[in-house]
């Protein structure tokens, strides 16, 4: 993953069919979008909410990734799925939920994936830290970290965006950082200003949820973007000169 200019990772919050990525990635793609997130596997608060399809959202990723030769992004729940995920995901995320997951961190230290750490949304700075070194001093330098937002009793956005993450953990560790736009704020009314923000703050690129129709996605509905708002978005932060030519 290359960090020489601000990369945007975009795509829907989870896997939903063949259709909808085949709808999605071609958008992406005119958008010069390589980098393409999608889930397979859901941790939800709610055992009855929508949870992903599992094996069967891999085997869509892995005939994505070979149709429209794009890097998938994907979130990694179990060390039992490694194998499986390394054959259709470039990038393995590990979710907010998991980093305190150190059987798991671990192990993807002692492989050489490449790695998207989340920020906990309890985890202090150096607590992010930490997890991240579970990772690096089990000899995988092959990481990125990520901001996504933590909980305070602001109830404004889904999270608080701490861009103070971005710039400290700079300053601790050489590693690139992106931000989590979509699940940081869990609203799309201001994302391109915080965009702009988390670019000035020193992230290296930002994640970004885009779905055909949001209105009936089958999670996180409110914040993924429909093309037109991402077209839109992406204009006004290149408008701005926050971004170069992707």
């Amino acid at each position: 993953m290359s960090v020489k200019c601000p990369t945007i990772i975009a795509g829907p919050c989870a896997v939903e069919s063949m259709e909808q990525m085949r709808t999605i990635v071609p958008f992406l793609l005119s958008m010069k979008i390589q980098y393409i997130r999608a889930g397979a596997f859901k941790p939800r608060t709610s055992p009855d909410d929508f949870q992903g399809l599992g094996m069967e959202g891999l085997s869509i990723l892995e005939a994505v990734r070979r149709e429209y030769s794009v890097k998938i992004v994907s979130e990694i729940v179990d060390i039992r799925h490694l194998e499986r995920m390394c054959q259709c995901v470039d990038i393995l995320q590990v979710g907010a939920r998991n980093m305190d997951n150190y059987e798991l961190l671990k192990e993807l230290g002692r492989s050489r994936v490449h790695v998207l750490l989340k920020r906990h949304m309890s985890a202090t700075i150096a607590e992010f830290e930490k997890a991240a070194q579970y990772i690096l001093q089990e000899g995988n330098p092959n990481l990125i970290l990520c901001e996504r937002g933590i909980r305070t009793f602001e109830n404004a956005t889904r999270n608080t965006l701490d861009l103070s993450c971005c710039a400290l953990m700079k300053r601790r560790l050489d590693l690139p950082i992106i931000v989590d736009i979509s699940h940081s704020l869990g609203r799309k009314d201001i994302a391109a200003p915080m965009a702009k923000a988390a670019l000035a703050a020193g992230a290296d690129g930002l994640m970004i949820e885009v779905h055909q129709q949001p209105s009936i996605a089958l999670s996180d509905a409110a914040q993924q973007m429909d093309f037109i708002e991402f077209e839109d978005f992406l204009q006004n932060i290149r408008a701005a000169g926050a971004m170069g030519e992707l």
